[in-house]
């Protein structure tokens, strides 16, 4: 009882806040919440009868980074370029980081590790994904003349969004960053938190949340350029907003 309280108490004020601001589609968060709970209840439920089998974790992570790429595709307007792009940035990066972590044997390939730092890895990515891709497009629309310019000059399109599409990637890995340099300070990060509850010691916990740390922000580099690089440069100016089914 007090945690259902608790949970619809802390919904009801930030949809208080959300509405007295008029800020607009503010039933979003608590449609994720129900959401959240929803999927976590299931997820809570399946995890009971994998978490021991090392395939059934790597049929939940396929699933998981499926998911993923269809949610930061459909975020990113949709289209072949937009899930070819998520799917080789997301897969790519969790892949990369992964083959690091456990084939250096700083994590043992055992299915609690592998669903932790995978599943985390997965979340940051498909984050970075998105992010990057609706700053790259939000600068190529507001940079339009700027790039028509350029494009006037003889530059190709992609010379003429390059610097844009490399702030983008920058801008979509600041918030990992941060998250990064103020760890232990600002921040009390979810892995390091849940090692310890999961009975490792703080030592051996901090150790497992600069391996989650680093691998997130490989995983998010990685994928970010790949995204930029497989979707391309814009050949017409952006819309000013996305269809609302992709938001």
């Amino acid at each position: 009882m007090p945690f259902a309280i608790a949970v619809v108490l802390l919904v009801a004020i930030g949809l208080a806040v959300l509405s007295a601001f008029g800020t607009p589609r503010r039933f979003d968060p608590l449609l994720a919440v129900l959401r959240g709970a929803i999927q976590l209840a299931l997820l809570s439920l399946i995890l009971g009868g994998i978490i021991q089998n090392r395939w059934l974790v790597i049929l939940a992570l396929v699933v998981m980074a499926t998911a993923a790429v269809l949610v930061a595709a459909r975020r990113l307007g949709g289209g072949a370029r937009a899930h070819a792009g998520a799917a080789a940035g997301i897969v790519a990066g969790c892949g990369t980081a992964m083959l690091v972590v456990f084939g250096s044997g700083a994590l043992e390939p055992t299915p609690r590790y592998l669903l932790a730092f995978g599943g985390i890895l997965i979340g940051n990515s498909m984050t970075i994904v998105t992010l990057t891709g609706r700053i790259a497009r939000t600068s190529v629309r507001d940079h339009w003349d700027a790039v028509e310019g350029w494009l006037a000059l003889g530059a190709s399109r992609r010379q003429a969004t390059i610097d844009l599409a490399r702030r983008a990637s920058y801008s979509a890995l600041v918030p990992l960053v941060d998250q990064t340099r103020t760890t232990g300070l600002v921040v009390l990060p979810g892995a390091f938190v849940g090692a310890i509850f999961g009975g490792l010691s703080p030592l051996n916990a901090g150790a497992f949340q600069i391996l989650v740390l680093c691998g997130a922000i490989t995983a998010g580099a990685i994928a970010s350029v790949l995204l930029l690089i497989v979707v391309g440069p814009a050949v017409t100016r952006p819309e000013d907003e996305l269809h609302p089914s992709s938001r």
